[in-house]
C-alpha cells in the first residue's frame, strides 16, 4: 500500500501481505493468520536466472554453488527479495517444459530457503509454481498475469503474494507489431481490473507490473513509465522491470544488454520518485547505491 502522493518518494511505505510464512527479519512482522513485508522508499528485487539463455545472464548462474553465491552478494547488497527463473520469456524465446523448469529452479529454491531468504519465482506455469512453492518460495511472478486459472489457485491455496504482469501476446510472438488504442488506460485497466479477480479469488496480495518490453514499443514503454504515477494511486504496490531491456538499446544505441546498466539506472531512479514500490534488477549494489543517494536528495532521514 502506497502512503500519501504528497510526501518525498523514500518516506513513502509499502507492503505485501502473505498468507504463508516469511523468514524472521527487520522487515517482516506477524500478524494473526498472516505475514506481512513492509518497506519503506524503493525496495529491490535481484534477479537470479538459472537458465541458459536469458537475454542478459543466461549460463552464468546454472550451477547451484554459482546460483547461490550470487544471491547472498545481491541480498548483502540490500535486495529484499531474490527472483528465481528458470525459463526466458525474452521476445522470440520458445520456453521449456514444465518439467525441465522445476529441474532448473527447485534446488535453487529449496537452498535459498534453507539461508532465509525471501524467495520469489519467476514462471507463468502453474505446475512450475507449485513446485517452487513447495520447495519454499514465498511469491510468484507471473508475466501472464496469473491466465492460467489454476495458476490463481495454487496462490491461494499457498497464500502467496503474486506480482501479476501485463504482457499482449506470448513471449514467441509479443512484439510482432503490439497495438494499443490508448496504451496507459489498457494497460492499468487491466492490471486493476485482474488485481480485484485474483484477491477475490484467495490471493492474499498483489503487486502490479506493466509490463515493460512485453508487447510494447519503444512508445508504449516510454508512454508507461511516464504513467507510474497513475499506477501508484491504486490499492496495490507497483513493481517495474526495465533492466537491461531493449528499449534501453534502443534509445542508447547500447547493443549489449549486460552494459545498459547506466540506463537501467535512470529509468528505475525515475520511476522511484513517481511511486514505484519496488524495482527489478540485476546489478543489484549499482541500484541501491543509486537510490540511497536519491534518498537523501530528497531530504529523507535515516
Amino acid at each position: 500500500m502506497l502512503a500519501a502522493m504528497n510526501v518525498p518518494w523514500p518516506q513513502r511505505f509499502y507492503q505485501l501481505r502473505f498468507r504463508r510464512p516469511l523468514p524472521a527479519g527487520p522487515h517482516v512482522r506477524r500478524e494473526e493468520g498472516s505475514w506481512v513485508l513492509h518497506w519503506s522508499g524503493c525496495a529491490v528485487m535481484g534477479i537470479l536466472n538459472v537458465t541458459p539463455d536469458s537475454f542478459s545472464d543466461g549460463g552464468v548462474h546454472q550451477q547451484l554453488d554459482s546460483a547461490l553465491a550470487q544471491a547472498q552478494r545481491m541480498r548483502e547488497a540490500g535486495a529484499l527479495l531474490i527472483d528465481v527463473g528458470g525459463e526466458s520469456t525474452r521476445p522470440g524465446s520458445e520456453g521449456v517444459d514444465a518439467a525441465e523448469e522445476i529441474d532448473r529452479v527447485r534446488p535453487v529454491i529449496a537452498a535459498l530457503a534453507a539461508e532465509g531468504f525471501i524467495i520469489s519465482v519467476d514462471t507463468l506455469k502453474a505446475e512450475v509454481a507449485q513446485a517452487a512453492l513447495e520447495a519454499g518460495a514465498h511469491l510468484v511472478n507471473d508475466v501472464s498475469g496469473l491466465r492460467d486459472p489454476q495458476m490463481v489457485q495454487v496462490c491461494a491455496e499457498a497464500g502467496a503474494a503474486v506480482c501479476l504482469m501485463h504482457m499482449q501476446g506470448e513471449p514467441r510472438s509479443m512484439q510482432d507489431q503490439p497495438r494499443y488504442g490508448d496504451v496507459v488506460a489498457e494497460v492499468h485497466g487491466y492490471l486493476r481490473g485482474e488485481a480485484a479477480r485474483v484477491q477475490a479469488a484467495g490471493v492474499p496480495d498483489v503487486l502490479l507490473d506493466p509490463g515493460i518490453g512485453f508487447g510494447k514499443t519503444l512508445e508504449h514503454n516510454l508512454a508507461l513509465l511516464r504513467a507510474v504515477p497513475d499506477l501508484a494511486a491504486s490499492s496495490w504496490p507497483v513493481l517495474i522491470g526495465a533492466s537491461r531491456k531493449g528499449m534501453i538499446g534502443r534509445l542508447t544505441g547500447e547493443s549489449v544488454a549486460a552494459q545498459r546498466d547506466p540506463g537501467s539506472l535512470a529509468v528505475h531512479l525515475h520511476v522511484a520518485r513517481a511511486g514505484a514500490a519496488m524495482v527489478r534488477v540485476h546489478a543489484v549494489p549499482d541500484h541501491v547505491q543509486a537510490l540511497k543517494v536519491a534518498a537523501a536528495l530528497e531530504g529523507a532521514k535515516e
